[in-house]
């Protein structure tokens, strides 16, 4: 039986919020009658007004989902792999959906892993560590088997494609810039979050490197 999904009512609300809150959620998503799953734990926001974003650059056919109503699932490629997004309240407002792990929660919990492992191997075709299965948003959505031809401009679907609460949010959440923003587009706004507990399998953790609290990353507490 499955956990209270989540509606899309829930993206109907200013997207850093969203980011912070589809922490611990999971994505849970039907391949040849296996549910896959993973639990977020790693997002981060864009909004319509700052150069970072891909709606930024304006209106086209390739980004109208960004545009459409809250909850519209917005999948682009990145680096040859795909990426998931869900549009917020704002024309041009989204959260990225960067990292999860896998969620084992029954007894078809060890089928489903082996199947993510086979959706997203190593480049020798060995099996990633479970904990870096889904690190990164391509991973990810590999390791779920999400792909823009089947999501872009869809919706979530209780058959198909889920967001689930389980009842589980972060103690603790890391804020840090986004990753991968170039300069002059605003890299350094801190609309990255990471559940503090899973930083090992952010895509990249911003803790490491000799990286200075309050400077290059900071601690929340989630009341």
């Amino acid at each position: 039986m499955f956990p209270a999904s989540v509606s899309t009512r829930f993206f109907d609300r200013d997207a850093l919020e969203v980011a912070r809150d589809l922490l611990g959620k999971v994505l849970a998503h039907r391949v040849d009658g296996v549910w896959l799953k993973a639990t977020i734990v790693e997002t981060e926001a864009y909004y319509l007004q700052e150069k970072g974003s891909h709606a930024s650059l304006g209106y086209t056919e390739k980004r109208k989902a960004l545009f459409m109503p809250p909850g519209t699932i917005y999948m682009y490629y990145a680096r040859g792999g795909d990426s998931l997004n869900f549009s917020c309240r704002g024309a041009g407002n989204a959260v990225l959906v960067k990292s999860g792990c896998p969620f084992q929660d029954g007894a078809d919990s060890q089928s489903m892993l082996e199947r993510m492992h086979r959706l997203n191997p190593l480049p020798d075709g060995s099996h990633r560590a479970d904990g870096r299965l889904c690190s990164g948003q391509t991973l990810l959505c590999r390791a779920l088997g999400l792909r823009v031809p089947d999501w872009d401009g869809g919706r979530l679907d209780r058959g198909k494609f889920r967001l689930l609460d389980v009842g589980y949010a972060p103690q603790r959440i890391v804020c840090a810039p986004r990753l991968g923003i170039p300069q002059g587009r605003d890299p350094h706004l801190p609309y990255r979050f990471i559940d503090f507990e899973h930083l090992r399998s952010a895509t990249r953790n911003p803790l490491a490197g000799g990286a200075r609290e309050g400077k290059d990353y900071r601690v929340m507490l989630n009341a």
